[in-house]
């Protein structure tokens, strides 16, 4: 029995691993890319006020004047060390360093995990699960955000049914009618291919696995839940472009949780 349900999860996340090594290795590599990236701002109000410590609590024990120029160490939640040239180092406010410029002459503004900060992502990669077709299915996905209305992506899904086995991968756009709305709805489309492969009782029959061309629509909405994270529920409707005299309607929901950077 143990060995049974090992095969089984196996094969159930088998096809979904690639896509997981993706947003995990990306995730990676922003989070290094950013460590390493040195910044430097130059105060541009008369003066700002470094803390010994992350919080107004601790004294003040420096102020950097306007026209100097300080480089930030390191965050730690909305606070951040900083150091000036001469060597003097302290803890300033979120909102003091937007009382600063960078070194192109443009004021400081950083993403604090709050609902601006989502309106100003890049980049989404989340997780969903639900059914297809009345079975258990898992899909995993990465976003690229083009503008406030409209993002472009990949997903990777698979259910697995007492029939049969099916993997679909689809490219799609997306469209929200209202990105500032905290609950938002939004439409997708989407093309791509589905692989349905028989279970083994079934190839023995004399079916086969077969590879279709598969047309994607679907309805969702998304949730902002705080900090990095998105609450979606999605439907989609597909529609499977077979060799038969007719084509394939299929139907999926699922509902999941994405972060975004």
């Amino acid at each position: 029995m143990i060995l049974m349900l090992k095969q089984l999860i196996e094969r159930f996340v088998t096809p979904l691993r690639l896509m997981l090594w993706i947003c995990l290795t990306s995730t990676v590599l922003m989070s290094v890319a950013r460590a390493d990236e040195v910044i430097q701002v130059q105060v541009k109000e008369p003066y700002i006020e470094f803390h010994s410590g992350p919080a107004g609590g601790f004294p003040v024990i420096h102020v950097a004047e306007k026209d100097e120029w300080i480089t930030v160490l390191k965050r730690r939640t909305n606070w951040f060390k900083v150091e000036t040239n001469k060597g003097l180092q302290g803890w300033i406010k979120q909102q003091a360093l937007h009382l600063t410029l960078s070194s192109t002459g443009q004021a400081v503004k950083l993403a604090d995990g709050s609902f601006d900060s989502f309106a100003q992502r890049n980049i989404e990669f989340g997780a969903l699960g639900g059914s297809f077709e009345g079975v258990p299915a898992m899909t995993v996905f990465a976003d690229w955000i083009a503008t406030e209305n409209l993002s472009a992506g990949v997903s990777i899904s698979q259910a697995l049914g007492d029939l049969s086995e099916n993997q679909f991968f689809l490219v799609r756009v997306q469209h929200s009618a209202f990105p500032e709305w905290q609950l938002s709805p939004y439409v997708t489309l989407g093309a791509g291919q589905i692989r349905t492969t028989p279970r083994a009782n079934l190839v023995q029959s004399g079916d086969e696995a077969r590879t279709s061309d598969i047309l994607a629509a679907g309805l969702g909405v998304r949730y902002y839940l705080g900090q990095n994270f998105i609450l979606k529920l999605e439907y989609q409707h597909l529609q499977a472009l077979t060799n038969r005299d007719e084509n394939e309607d299929l139907e999926q929901w699922q509902l999941g949780f994405a972060v975004f950077f």
